[in-house]
């Protein structure tokens, strides 16, 4: 029986010819990635194991994104022990304010990541980088030390299911209701602990910052990973960003797969998830008016700067409405930067938003737009549970950011059709 392309890279790097879902292995890991939440648990389990250096200075990274800039003495404490430790062991690829952003946009972004790497990180949305053909999953703080200590990891091999996308999006429709739609068929542990493969001559017309949001969402499925096949754009956007050498593995026709789900792209319509699942999707033809205090666009899921120019565009001319408080959070300092040189700022202050420094901020309800009780939300984010961002009484609708800037401008969930 041939392999996918999860187990081909796992097999890989686990130095074997061959493996089969259910196998356990020991791995060979290519970057090891905490944040400013998660790594000082791992460093705390690094110096009570008594290690005394980290396997490589180069392979792993460290992201001040969640609580960053420092809301309070906790998360102050929580970065500069980071930064402590970093310095002490000369990590070269240390994030922090001012250099840095939400670490699922980051590290494509600086070119990290390539295709065939084998990545860990201690945040449950590392599978992110599938996108670019890696296998990439989210790991506890202790598999963290471990990683950043040995350079190695272990694995059950997991089984898979292939979605094989034809057609194109439509106007108004993006990735992210895509993701969403996928969820809402398959179920948060519809994919527990399998491999998301990504294929069909329908990915070809995804941008790569598309396949960025849909494998970052894979794990609301319950998959271990999210993974797309590797095409000239995916090639394209790694060499822009770095001249390391990569590996591209292509799934072996024989391949097994739990379940084979065929997804026209062109049927997609706009879709929301509501409250308190991802699961929970809806299309604008089942449900009526429903009124929102707060749009958040931006996270690793939609804050790059493809989302910023599609919510530009919604937002031109127009006005957030009564009531309503629209934030926008760049996912990076480069985007940022690059949506205030595009002019996208400006369209965003006149219609009455309020622009952030790169954050992960609102999306956990950290700090940077906290819900209170009986207040509701559209947001570009990826979770949308109980409480994710403020009161456990208030509710998070999930969307993408054509939707969001829609919502904003009439004050209840809208589709963009509804306000251009």
């Amino acid at each position: 029986m041939g392999m996918t392309m999860t187990q081909k890279i796992l097999a890989a790097h686990a130095g074997l010819d061959h493996v089969e879902a259910g196998q356990l292995i020991m791995a060979d890991l290519d970057l090891v990635l905490g944040n400013d939440v998660t790594s000082p648990v791992a460093i705390n389990e690094f110096n009570k194991a008594g290690f005394t250096g980290v396997f490589d200075t180069k392979k792993i990274t460290m992201v001040m994104d969640h609580f960053a800039p420092n809301k309070d003495i906790k998360a102050a404490t929580q970065c500069k022990q980071c930064r402590d430790f970093c310095g002490k062991y000369d990590i070269e690829h240390f994030y922090d304010v001012g250099d840095m952003g939400v670490e699922h946009a980051l590290l494509p972004e600086k070119g990290l990541v390539v295709p065939g790497d084998l990545v860990i990180g201690a945040d449950s949305h590392t599978c992110t980088y599938g996108a670019l053909g890696a296998f990439s999953t989210g790991v506890g703080s202790t598999d963290m030390c471990a990683g950043m200590a040995t350079g190695k990891a272990w694995f059950k091999v997991p089984s898979a299911i292939k979605f094989n996308l034809t057609g194109k999006l439509n106007k108004y429709v993006s990735a992210k209701d895509v993701i969403l739609h996928i969820i809402g068929m398959i179920g948060v542990d519809g994919a527990l602990y399998k491999s998301m493969e990504f294929t069909g001559e329908g990915v070809h017309t995804l941008t790569v910052e598309d396949r960025l949001c849909m494998a970052n969402m894979a794990i609301e499925a319950g998959g271990k990973n999210g993974i797309f096949e590797v095409d000239e754009k995916t090639i394209e956007f790694i060499k822009e960003r770095t001249d390391r050498e990569f590996t591209v593995y292509k799934a072996d026709e024989d391949a097994e797969y739990e379940a084979v789900y065929d997804i026209d792209l062109g049927s997609i319509k706009p879709t929301v998830a509501f409250p308190h699942l991802p699961e929970n999707a809806k299309t604008f033809d089942e449900f009526g008016d429903i009124k929102i205090d707060q749009v958040v666009i931006g996270s690793c899921t939609n804050g790059r700067i493809e989302d910023l120019r599609a919510a530009a565009e919604i937002f031109k001319g127009k006005k957030v409405a009564d009531g309503v408080r629209c934030i926008i959070i760049p996912a990076t300092q480069k985007i940022w930067r690059q949506a205030m040189d595009e002019g996208l700022f400006a369209i965003f202050m006149d219609a009455g938003c309020a622009i952030s420094t790169p954050t992960c901020g609102p999306c956990l309800g950290g700090h940077m737009g906290i819900l209170a009780k009986g207040e509701r939300a559209v947001a570009t984010t990826n979770r949308n549970f109980v409480g994710r961002m403020g009161h456990p009484e208030s509710e998070v609708y999930l969307a993408s950011p054509v939707v969001a800037a829609a919502s904003a401008i009439t004050g209840k969930i809208s589709q963009p059709s509804e306000v251009v």
